[in-house]
């Protein structure tokens, strides 16, 4: 069943089966073997619903931080800690061979359900993203639900890229090519930032979108949730517990800062790189998402990887389709730049 939209321009596809037939392997009928290792690794040890939300983050550190790629070498590192009200705490990343360059910027928001996730876990990734795209990545520590719910990580990430641009000639940056990218939670964020600079006509606005596997429908009503509701790590139980705890009492879901999805245009917003995995209940959204985007004439490249899991390009030490996604995303990128 499709979604019931309201004050939809341009409404979803009539049957999500159907516009997204062109883009979903059906000859693919379980994911990769790497992949599989990772389900069996991680069905017992990885995080699950829980009252004690540090047990839950002591877990999800514990049982990914094997499954990480090994760091890459790059420029410098630091951290920093915007004054009160500016901003949350960030952590540079500069790509190797940049020094004393002035190159485009990424403002990364980690996933993790707005529950979970640290630098460490997405360090790797950060770095890889970095140097594939010859860009200064700029990962941000977002206040987590539940302690933090809807609108804290939101507004969180609005400051991070409002004092990346009032901070870019001290990070070397060029103003001009500042764009924002987030993986599942973070995708969420990233693009309903993208929809709020937008609307308010902002200097900020990012000058392209990253989204990784991204949460764009908080109602999770789409055929993948149903499919892949359990056996594929991020299950229907889990990802409910991780929705609450964000959303907290706001009781429109449907709202396009919570739910991408349901905005009411898409028109004018930056050209984006949109990832997704064939095994993962967030699947038809990102689909979905890609269609309305193009549908609004907006630049979209559409990566899909289809014997892929939710979640696998943090865990690149252990799928190594992984470093094959980050280089498909640069080249993406770069495509989308040029043009």
């Amino acid at each position: 069943m499709r979604p019931q939209v309201e004050n939809f321009r341009t409404a979803l596809p009539a049957s999500p089966a159907e516009s997204m037939r062109l883009v979903h392997r059906s000859d693919v009928s379980q994911p990769a073997a790497a992949a599989l290792r990772v389900i069996e690794r991680l069905t017992h040890g990885g995080p699950r619903p829980s009252g004690d939300v540090e047990d839950v983050r002591r877990r999800y550190e514990e049982s990914r931080r094997p499954l990480l790629a090994p760091l890459e070498d790059i420029d410098s590192l630091f951290q920093a800690s915007p004054r009160t009200g500016e901003g949350p705490t960030v952590r540079v990343i500069r790509p190797k061979g940049s020094a004393g360059q002035i190159v485009p910027a990424i403002v990364y928001l980690h996933g993790g359900g707005w529950t979970v996730g640290t630098f460490e876990i997405y360090e790797p990734l950060c770095r890889q993203l970095a140097n594939a795209t010859g860009s200064v990545v700029i990962y941000v520590r977002y206040r987590l639900a539940p302690e933090h719910p809807f609108p804290a990580a939101f507004e969180d990430t609005r400051k991070a890229l409002a004092w990346v641009h009032a901070n870019h000639r001290w990070l070397g940056v060029d103003p001009t090519r500042i764009g924002i990218a987030g993986d599942s939670s973070g995708g969420n964020l990233a693009a309903s930032v993208s929809l709020a600079e937008r609307n308010d006509r902002s200097p900020y606005r990012p000058r392209f979108q990253i989204l990784l596997y991204p949460c764009l429908d908080m109602r999770a009503c789409m055929p993948s949730h149903k499919t892949f509701a359990e056996g594929y790590l991020l299950t229907a139980d889990l990802y409910r517990w991780y929705r609450q705890n964000y959303v907290g009492s706001y009781p429109k879901h449907q709202h396009w800062r919570l739910s991408p999805l349901y905005a009411h245009e898409l028109a004018d917003l930056p050209p984006a790189v949109v990832l997704y995995a064939g095994f993962d209940p967030l699947r038809d959204e990102a689909a979905a998402y890609v269609r309305r985007l193009r549908d609004a004439a907006v630049p979209v490249e559409a990566l899909h990887f289809p014997d892929m899991i939710h979640g696998f390009m943090t865990m690149g030490g252990a799928i190594p389709t992984a470093s094959v996604a980050v280089r498909r995303v640069s080249e993406a990128l770069a495509r989308l730049l040029r043009d």
